[in-house]
């Protein structure tokens, strides 16, 4: 829900943000797209640096009280953005948040991997990632319902996580697996040394670099492209001239529909893995990204077209997405198991982080959003070349 927040939010909160620190200058869209690809460029850097620390703190103090923390982190700095009076406060804000949303991902991927039994775990690790599609959803209705009250009342509503927090400290336990192996470490006195070395040693170094790869790939293409689709929206013919409440309406329609093609995207790639194998999926997902993205960014000129293509390129962009908690968990050995998958996801966040910013540059010299977001697209060649490294996992057990 958070991601999408700021996707929602992004044009009326920095045209606002950047009038005021100009003292009432004409904010443009290169103005927009140049400062939002720097603020969505930092929370990159924030979401890998998150996920790369958290990872590690999941494998020393368990899966469970890592989730807690990374969950109050990002729910309260996300509400906090609402306080920004400049561009780099949000950019300071968004920072803090991500750091956050990296960590409970690289804790919650290991533990649904965990605990789930293995004929399942593909399926159980769909149903993880569908939550962002039901976070995005949420999102774009609040966005609906609340246009009203402007951009820093929907950063207010991103405080809500905060309350699963809570639950997940009474109900979920940390998972056996888990509880074994550090057992095992502390006993051997090898459980206090540093895990991220172990990810380039040995057989462990080929999955991480390809597993990296593929991260790289998939949030490069989607932060670099498909989320700025709000901002898309706003630049079709069809849409200017409308009042601002009536426009927010229309992306937040805009929203629902490429998430309803992303939660069907996220549920069905386990579905297809187990029947046909992580790589083909993994495949499937970038060569239909690297078609949907220009064909939903340049083909149209009305808002009706782009709404019919939204759903299916949800279903490419981000299912693949959903490939990550079920096959980065499968690479690697219960000790060092939310390292490496925190590693792999988030790493590539780093060079991804350049995405937007690219975005925000080729905005200016394209001269618009879809060309921009097409060039960009590009990325997915560089997937498809990169999986026949990739190790297969279907129907092997998890290592320990």
């Amino acid at each position: 829900m958070d991601a999408t927040i700021y996707a929602l939010v992004l044009h009326p909160a920095l045209h606002d943000l950047l009038q005021v620190a100009s003292g009432g200058a004409p904010v443009s869209d290169s103005d927009i797209g140049w400062y939002g690809g720097i603020v969505f460029s930092i929370f990159l850097v924030g979401w890998a640096i998150g996920g790369v620390l958290f990872g590690v703190v999941a494998d020393y103090v368990g899966r469970t009280k890592t989730l807690i923390a990374t969950i109050l982190i990002y729910a309260v700095f996300t509400g906090m953005a609402a306080l920004s009076q400049d561009w780099w406060h949000l950019a300071i804000y968004r920072f803090l948040t991500a750091l956050g949303t990296g960590g409970e991902w690289a804790a919650g991927a290991s533990l649904v991997a965990e605990v789930w039994p293995e004929e399942k775990r593909a399926k159980a690790a769909g149903i993880l990632q569908s939550a962002w599609a039901a976070g995005f959803f949420l999102a774009a209705l609040f966005n609906l319902l609340l246009r009203g009250y402007g951009w820093r009342v929907l950063f207010v509503v991103g405080v809500v996580p905060a309350i699963v927090a809570f639950f997940v400290r009474l109900w979920v336990k940390e998972p056996e697996r888990w509880v074994t192996a550090r057992k095992q470490e502390l006993a051997s006195g090898t459980g206090h040394r540093l895990k991220i070395v172990e990810l380039f040693q040995g057989s462990l170094r080929r999955p991480t670099l390809v597993g990296s790869v593929l991260a790289f790939v998939a949030v490069f293409g989607l932060w670099g492209a498909t989320n700025w689709t709000p901002t898309l929206i706003g630049a079709l013919p069809d849409m200017r001239g409308l009042d601002a409440r009536a426009l927010e309406q229309y992306k937040s329609y805009a929203i629902m529909a490429l998430n309803v093609g992303a939660l069907i995207g996220y549920l069905s790639f386990g579905v297809l893995a187990d029947r046909f194998g992580r790589r083909p999926v993994f495949a499937l997902m970038c060569a239909g990204s690297l078609v949907m993205v220009p064909v939903t960014f340049l083909t149209p000129h009305a808002y009706v077209h782009v709404l019919l293509l939204l759903p299916l390129l949800g279903f490419f962009n981000n299912g693949i997405f959903s490939g990550f908690p079920i096959y980065f968990p499968e690479l690697y050995p219960t000790r060092i198991r939310a390292t490496g998958a925190g590693f792999c996801f988030n790493a590539g966040r780093v060079l991804a982080s350049g995405g937007p910013f690219l975005t925000g540059y080729l905005v200016t010299s394209l001269g618009s959003f879809g060309r921009a977001a097409s060039a960009v697209a590009l990325i997915y060649l560089v997937g498809l070349l990169i999986l026949p490294l990739a190790p297969e996992t279907k129907g092997q057990p998890l290592p320990e």
